[in-house]
């Protein structure tokens, strides 16, 4: 009887330690659990913060940016910029052309600026504009509907002139009109695909000798 009562304490004990054990796999469970959700809950609020006042991806469609931005690119926009400053001349910005698309063009004329095209040529308050640095050399830039040709207008507040680098073969302001501030919604300031062209935009700066303000690419 003895011998008995040993094997069926050395059963109990055994079914103990496996209890224990299954116990501690529940628990390192649950907190692997909590934690993974707490993980992505975090993440993804990062993520949403990022995407909602930060930046956010976008594709370029089409061809009215080429040859520096190519149909199928993609790229970040800086959207906190908007919130302490306005966008400048030569900057590229994504806005809200209609409530289904979105378009991508170069920032040419801003608040105050008097613009005119003359002979293929952007003038800009009365001097040549050389845009060298972001549009290949013997590029004409004629007028259109909105814009035509010998035509001086000047840009009211709030308001932005914008073209594609494809003067050739671009739906801009030429042909629709200015650009609300409160329908651009960010600054083009990286692209990540395809790899072969990540970074970041280069920044376009205007420096004005005589009658002439000439473009670099920094």
């Amino acid at each position: 009887m003895a011998k008995k009562k040993r094997k069926s304490s050395a059963k109990k004990t055994g079914s103990k330690k496996g209890n224990k054990y299954i116990d501690s796999i529940l628990r390192f469970s649950r907190v692997f659990i909590v934690d993974f959700i707490e993980t992505a809950a975090v993440t993804l609020a990062i993520a949403l913060v990022i995407y909602l006042f930060i930046a956010s991806p976008h594709v370029v469609v089409g061809e009215s940016m080429m040859p520096n931005f190519v149909n199928g690119e993609y790229l970040f926009t800086n959207k906190l910029a908007l919130t302490y400053s306005n966008p400048k001349m030569g900057q590229v910005i994504v806005f809200q052309h209609t409530p289904q698309q979105e378009y991508i063009k170069r920032v040419i004329g801003t608040p105050g600026d008097t613009l005119e095209l003359e002979n293929g040529n952007v003038y800009i308050n009365g001097k040549l504009l050389d845009e060298s640095a972001y549009i290949p050399k013997g590029v004409k830039t004629y007028g259109f509907s909105y814009l035509a040709n010998n035509v001086k207008i000047t840009i009211p507040k709030g308001e932005y002139f914008v073209m594609g680098d494809n003067r050739e073969n671009s739906s801009d302001s030429r042909f629709w009109g200015l650009v609300p501030r409160n329908e651009i919604r960010g600054i083009a300031t990286f692209v990540f695909w395809p790899l072969n062209k990540f970074g970041f935009v280069p920044t376009i700066t205007y420096t004005t000798k005589g009658n002439v303000i000439y473009s670099k690419s920094n």
